[in-house]
């Protein structure tokens, strides 16, 4: 019996972790989630209740309940720090690492964000403002102000007993490089730790830094970042301001896991999710976050069937070409889709500008026409051979060809339309890019059988 307890309870980890959160102190508590892996974990967080969940954080100690928040999704670390009291919440996040911070409190509705930023030291709160400001695909928006950072004229000794002293507080940071600046936090110097424990006592870390470090604007985009990173084999680059004081440090980790993030946001636009979901969520939440995409994409395909309804007599004398409608819009859909991932991509890379349209158009065309002509044969192969009749091959086989090429002209072109327009391309191709291609398919089709009826009947 004890067995099959156990088993139960490593099974459904969060119906213990309920009885523990009612029954239990913070000790035990904690040590059972110390137990469980950071899947578990999350996964038992996301079947409690809210009420349980908001007892949870307030049970364990801050620091303990900072790194609960970081073992789950964004949005529901978001959603549970909103529950908690502006007081528990504000010691939470001042055990947090300081792009977690801004990233939370960002995402919190204002009079919630701007409780816990009364309930902060003044200095703190003013920094998470200033790292609030920036947008996430920016070195700002992924920087972290914990870094070790010294005046020039400082010794060696000097630095060392204070990274002694202030260990505790230093444990965080991060620590692959000393940064050295000069009046107004000025960056002006590098050095490695190795450097800085090797070196003579009573010499000036000015004496033995490394002068002019490499570093980037606090505007710099992600895909400069990572242009930086893959150029240059360091851990870390600091990030200053127009007026280079040093404000961060972006590590090659977080610029990772932000690219990973942006492509995930991608994704997830790009199947109709505007904003990020969880099944937790309430679900008039979850019908309201879908339906601001269904409800547009509905209006938009029935413009589409328009075009049919204005051809129905000659779908009604050739039913043969309904099989084919969906064919040419599933196969015209695809390659516009490989045409947008493609456009997509190489915005995100830098490797196209918005403006170079022309460029852009000539080199799906030809890509268009080969798969265009490829695809056409084919499927005029399929026609003539099932109905015996070459028209209604060269109907369906044409449409079909002529539509590849509309296809990876727009599935190529939309992205860098939004782009120029400030729009999100990865909300807005999709649906742009399927209206417009079942529009244009199901015309070819239908406008060609009507040209060519009386040999198909």
């Amino acid at each position: 019996m004890q067995e099959t307890h156990e088993e139960e309870t490593l099974e459904r980890p969060w119906e213990e972790l309920e009885r523990l959160v009612e029954t239990a102190t913070s000790p035990e508590v904690a040590a059972y989630l110390n137990s469980l892996s950071a899947g578990e974990v999350a996964r038992a967080l996301s079947r409690l209740s809210e009420t349980d969940q908001t007892q949870l954080l307030e049970t364990l100690p801050p620091e303990r309940a900072a790194h609960l928040l970081e073992e789950v999704p964004h949005v529901q670390a978001t959603d549970m720090l909103g529950n908690v009291s502006p007081e528990v919440a504000a010691a939470i996040v001042q055990e947090l690492r300081s792009d977690e911070r801004a990233d939370l409190l960002g995402d919190l509705p204002e009079d919630g964000a701007a409780a816990i930023l009364d309930n902060l030291p003044t200095a703190e709160a003013d920094s998470i403002r200033e790292l609030v400001k920036y947008d996430d695909d920016e070195a700002g928006g992924i920087m972290v102000t914990e870094f070790l950072a010294f005046r020039s004229h400082l010794t060696a000794e000097q630095v060392i007993e204070n990274l002694r002293q202030n260990v505790e507080t230093y444990r965080g940071f991060q620590s692959q490089y000393v940064y050295v600046t000069e009046r107004g936090r000025k960056l002006s110097g590098v050095l490695q730790l190795r450097n800085l424990m090797l070196a003579p006592r009573d010499q000036r870390i000015h004496d033995f830094m490394v002068p002019g470090p490499l570093c980037v604007n606090h505007h710099t985009p992600l895909r400069e970042l990572r242009e930086f990173f893959d150029k240059h084999s360091y851990l870390a680059v600091p990030v200053v301001n127009d007026d280079q004081v040093l404000v961060g440090v972006v590590t090659r980790f977080d610029l990772r896991e932000a690219i990973g993030e942006q492509a995930d946001d991608d994704y997830r636009k790009s199947q109709g999710l505007v904003e990020e979901e969880m099944r937790t969520m309430p679900v008039i939440v979850r019908s309201r976050r879908r339906l601001a995409w269904l409800s547009v994409n509905i209006v938009l395909n029935v413009v589409a069937a328009s075009v049919i309804a204005f051809y129905q007599d000659t779908l009604a004398s050739v039913i043969a070409l309904a099989v084919f409608l969906p064919i040419i819009s599933d196969m015209s859909g695809c390659s516009g889709n490989q045409a947008v991932a493609v456009s997509m991509r190489e915005l995100t890379m830098g490797l196209v500008r918005p403006n170079e349209l022309l460029r852009v158009w000539l080199k799906e065309l030809s890509v268009g026409a080969l798969n265009g002509l490829a695809l056409g044969s084919l499927i005029a192969a399929v026609a003539w051979g099932w109905k015996g009749n070459p028209y209604l091959g060269l109907v369906v086989g044409g449409a079909m060809a002529v539509n590849t090429v509309v296809a990876v002209s727009i599935g190529g072109l939309v992205p860098l339309l939004l782009k120029r327009g400030n729009m999100d391309p990865a909300l807005a191709s999709g649906p742009i890019l399927t209206t417009i291609t079942d529009m244009c398919g199901f015309f070819l089709v239908l406008s060609l059988a009507s040209w060519l009826l009386p040999y198909l009947q």
